[in-house]
């Protein structure tokens, strides 16, 4: 089968020499399109699930959010492994879904599912999906500095929760930004015991009060003057004072007792699992970006690093965002080495066919194969969901010799049987079709040989 459709290559070249255009114009785009990244995607499709349950030991946990959804998760459509992870104050369960199901359908599955176990869960457990990324979509990290010593690690969190985050968040193929280090500032309300004990006030009494205080609402409107005025009532707690004057309970004298006479309220930081510090000079805050799953991790990348660039002149003075991991460069040199080992091969090429066989034009028929070769491994990878990685351009580098070796053997062969021609022909010339039915012979003589090596 294989001299027959070299046969057939040499009797219809025209075609064959179209086909390759064409397939070469095809390489080319599935080059462009092919995700670029460093590392090879091999996890499995998984969707996470986490769930917040402020204050809880591990075991209760366990009891009342992580066993509930694990078992109901077990149901899920092409699920194949469900895992579950309790932690103090945290569930996650992570769902596995057979190889080839795709993300997004997975998790508009999980979603239906987390929707029906809802209210089986405790009232303040907030669950959600994480992010559709993979464990390899950990693609660039930052910290915030401050150079000038005028912003604590808390304000430089702030910073990052509040205006970084959402800014980065808007780049097209990002995931998720991560916050990490610094302190997360809240309102803390220490309650004096003993007094809640006089005043015969509950912990629950409190929380409600606290609730109910901090909300606003809307009453309708009211028409006056032919104008219509909008009703609102104003309520969000915004300092220290409003806590304080947040009402309780009234005595039976009529004084009412007020959350600053029973507790001390005060600013402080979020109960923290653990510190992020940076070169060894002091704690700092910053953020992780993760990729979308597939996505091209390079352009991924420029693209944070242009929208970093014009964030740096809204950030307070003396505050710098230093780079702390980048895959790009990673990226960069894996496709430079392809380029390098591509280059190589070339000169090799050249310069052997050149010393050994005394003929320019074959030497350019074998190196025209190479770059042939790597185009049509592209398309294949395109269409197989395959990243451009060290791993493929790895495989790649390394298959160029063995199309190098197929191209010359079948060149030298030509060469021994035009040279044999000649022996056997003395003062003919070799032209046209006869040329072409020894090159076919000599072709399909090794053909088969080099297309099952």
């Amino acid at each position: 089968m294989i001299a027959a459709l070299i046969r057939w290559s040499i009797g219809n070249r025209f075609l064959v020499l179209l086909a390759t255009l064409m397939i070469s114009a095809w390489g080319v785009i599935s080059v462009i399109r092919t995700p670029l990244d460093a590392l090879p995607d091999l996890s499995d499709v998984q969707v996470i699930i986490r769930t917040t349950y402020p204050g809880q030991a591990p075991r209760i946990v366990e009891d009342q959010v992580t066993y509930p959804l694990t078992t109901t998760m077990l149901s899920v459509p092409g699920a194949k492994t469900v895992r579950g992870y309790s932690f103090f104050g945290d569930s996650f369960v992570y769902i596995l879904f057979d190889d080839g199901t795709d993300l997004y359908w997975a998790r508009s599955r999980v979603l239906e599912y987390l929707n029906q176990v809802q209210a089986r869960l405790p009232a303040n457990a907030k669950a959600q999906l994480g992010p559709d990324a993979t464990g390899v979509g950990w693609i660039y990290q930052y910290a915030l500095v401050d150079r000038s010593g005028s912003m604590d690690v808390s304000q430089l969190r702030a910073l990052q929760d509040w205006f970084l985050k959402f800014e980065l968040k808007s780049v097209p193929n990002v995931a998720e930004v991560a916050s990490v280090g610094g302190m997360v500032r809240q309102y803390q309300v220490l309650l004096d015991p003993d007094k809640l004990a006089a005043y015969k006030i509950p912990h629950t009494r409190v929380v409600e009060a606290l609730r109910r205080a901090n909300q606003e609402s809307g009453g309708s409107v009211l028409e006056l003057g032919e104008a219509e005025y909008m009703v609102r009532a104003s309520g969000y707690l915004k300092s220290l004072q409003d806590f304080r004057q947040v009402p309780l309970i009234s005595t039976d004298a009529g004084v009412s007792v007020r959350l600053g006479d029973v507790a001390r309220i005060q600013v402080g930081p979020d109960m923290r699992r653990g510190i992020g510090e940076l070169d060894g000079e002091g704690e700092a805050a910053g953020g992780v970006i993760v990729m979308r799953s597939g996505k091209n991790a390079l352009e991924t990348i420029a693209a944070v690093k242009v929208k970093l660039q014009e964030l740096r002149g809204s950030l307070p003075k003396g505050v710098e965002i230093v780079p702390v991991y980048d895959r790009s460069g990673l990226i960069e040199r894996a496709v430079q080495n392809l380029g390098n080992k591509l280059l190589e091969e070339f000169l090799v090429v050249a310069v052997v066919c050149f010393i050994f066989l005394f003929h320019l034009r074959s030497a350019f028929v074998a190196i025209v194969s190479l770059p042939l070769g790597i185009l049509i491994a592209f398309i294949v990878m395109r269409y197989q969901g395959v990243n451009a990685n060290i791993m493929s351009l790895g495989g790649i580098a390394i298959a160029i010799g063995a199309m190098v070796d197929a191209a010359v053997v079948m060149i030298e062969n030509a060469h021994k049987h035009l040279e044999r021609w000649g022996h056997a022909n003395p003062g003919e010339e070799l032209r046209g079709e006869k040329r072409w039915r020894v090159i076919g012979d000599a072709a399909a003589e090794v053909g088969p040989a080099l297309f099952f090596s």
